[in-house]
């Protein structure tokens, strides 16, 4: 089951991120604030951790009860200055240049840009001592923009407040709630790449949920911000897990989304490798087994030229000419991340509806190989508006290598793939977007898992080595049932019967209306009633108006 997130109250920064953006309007590009307000915040939260870690060591040599209390100011200063007790927090040690406090002291200066520029130099050198590959997530922005001294001045002091302290704020994720707020807010100004990189809270909630990250490698070949990895961790975190049994790996096309990656990675002190290049084209993991994909690669790219992919792709299912096309690399991004799955692997991986029938022979080639050779699981249509930089309507494609039931803890389903409808789901949060809540995700999730799991599916223990009793193939755990416009559970045959067309709908059937048991006269009267009053209105309101029109 679905573990719902247990509502808690959260700091409300809008109007100051409002405000912020006021402060780059005209100087910075919309598509550009993300960069500047979160460069600011994480050498912000890096700037606390420090001081924190500080504050603490200093109350711990003053404390006789502490290990580290000592007389000794020679021993004070080695422990204050030694890196591993900050490192071993998350945090590096700074040089006072780098510090919010600094930065807050000198924001009247006419060169503020300058010292801003300065101490992102300083802190991305200071951790890239003991992280290199985290060299250059500070690059100098502010100097060569067209901010004004008073602008930046202006940013500063907003984002001093403490609703933007992570030591205020600890259990707010406030690096990442800023980036989903100027991605929603402007997503118009990000154009069609903003789809490329952004995938809607409530999307990726569902598909974590339903993959179950509990242990492993995590990866993503088109990881964005790295959103699905910080989820992955809130999951891992809500269900007692420890992240020290997780490893990320990632690769994004674009530098300036991988730097957002890695702030956000950073800060949460997770293990992760995430690489830039075009994973289609330069796959930079090419050993990489996974146990878990989660991915939003963009959809529907056109000339992606797969003429430069070798003959010998170990990634294609056959014959370059027959398993591609330069139309649309959605199947690619199939192939890819087929490939990357370890032996009990599975992939949640967003796609357009469109994949889910294409018939052109690149495309359909690649699908129909899945379904024959047992690769698809499950498929979820979503509904529209999920997504507020595309409009593209979606769906999840789930692909697994653990369907032989022998991992001890998912049960045979070798001929069967589980089709689920989602299209009606979900409440509008806005006039334009629409959202998962609690329940919907709780019901899609439980619906896959009741099909695909044992009896008991709880994590295996530490050493693990009791034989588990599999179901035979065809049977569930005993709680799944078909829903008439949710859910079914189709055969392979009934697959290739319909032409190997994935479309949940086609599988489903129409969902039942539910009778309110009022009888048909009864509801005829009300009708006809409720119809004559309003006309009695109508008629009412024209005689009002061509009195007013007489008086004119």
């Amino acid at each position: 089951m679905a573990k719902k997130q247990s509502a808690k109250a959260d700091i409300d920064f809008e109007n100051e991120l409002w405000k912020a953006a006021n402060e780059l309007r005209g100087a910075v590009a919309e598509n550009q604030y993300k960069d500047y307000v979160l460069s600011l915040i994480f050498l912000k939260h890096m700037s606390e951790r420090y001081e924190a870690r500080r504050d603490e060591l200093k109350q711990q040599l003053e404390d006789k009860k502490s290990e580290y209390y000592t007389q000794s100011e020679e021993e004070r200063q080695f422990v204050l200055e030694d890196p591993d007790e900050y490192i071993s927090k998350n945090t590096y040690i700074l040089p006072k240049e780098a510090t919010w406090e600094y930065l807050k002291e000198n924001a009247e200066q006419d060169d503020i840009k300058v010292k801003v520029d300065d101490a992102f130099d300083l802190m991305d050198d200071a951790i890239a001592q003991y992280r290199d590959d985290l060299k250059g997530i500070l690059p100098r922005i502010f100097v060569k923009s067209q901010l004004t001294a008073v602008q930046v001045r202006g940013l500063i002091n907003l984002f001093s407040h403490k609703k933007f302290s992570e030591r205020e704020n600890p259990e707010s994720d406030i690096l990442g709630r800023i980036y989903e707020y100027y991605i929603g807010r402007f997503a118009i100004a990000e154009g069609s790449g903003a789809g490329q990189f952004f995938t809607p809270g409530s999307i990726v909630r569902l598909l974590v949920e339903m993959l179950e990250p509990y242990e492993g490698k995590i990866f993503d070949a088109a990881c964005g911000s790295g959103g699905m990895f910080v989820q992955s961790l809130k999951f891992l975190e809500s269900h007692g897990g420890d992240k020290k049994n997780i490893s990320i790996y990632g690769q994004e096309r674009y530098d300036g989304t991988l730097r957002l990656c890695k702030m956000n990675l950073a800060l949460r002190d997770l293990s992760f490798d995430v690489r830039i290049g075009d994973s289609l084209l330069n796959d930079r993991f090419p050993d990489l087994k996974a146990d878990f994909i989660l991915a939003n690669p963009p959809f529907n790219v056109d000339s992606w030229h797969p003429e430069e992919l070798s003959d010998n792709d170990p990634r294609l299912f056959g014959p370059k000419e027959e398993f591609t096309t330069d139309g649309n690399a959605n199947y690619m991004w199939m192939q890819t991340f087929w490939s990357h799955l370890s032996d009990k692997g599975t992939a949640g991986i967003v796609m357009a509806n469109g994949a889910m029938t294409s018939n052109n022979k690149g495309e359909k080639n690649v699908r129909q190989h899945m379904v024959d050779n047992n690769m698809i699981d499950c498929i979820v249509r979503l509904p529209d508006k999920l997504f507020l930089t595309t409009g593209i309507p979606a769906c999840i494609f789930f692909l697994s290598k653990n369907r032989d039931g022998k991992d001890g803890l998912h049960r045979k389903r070798m001929n069967e793939i589980l089709f689920i409808d989602a299209s009606k789901m979900g409440e509008m949060a806005s006039r334009k977007l629409r959202v998962f809540n609690d329940d919907t995700i709780e019901k899609i999730t439980d619906t896959y898992h009741n099909w695909r799991n044992l009896p008991s599916s709880e994590p295996p223990s530490e050493g693990h080595t009791e034989p588990v009793e599999v179901p035979k193939e065809g049977q569930t755990n005993g709680t799944y049932e078909n829903e008439l416009g949710f859910c079914y559970s189709a055969s392979l045959e009934e697959v290739q019967k319909q032409d190997y067309k994935l479309t949940p709908g086609i599988y489903v059937g129409t969902e039942a209306e539910e009778d309110d048991g009022i009888p048909f006269e009864e509801k005829m009267a009300d009708l006809k009633a409720t119809l004559s009053e309003q006309f009695e209105k109508s008629n009412e309101l024209q005689k009002v108006i061509e009195a007013n029109f007489e008086k004119i």
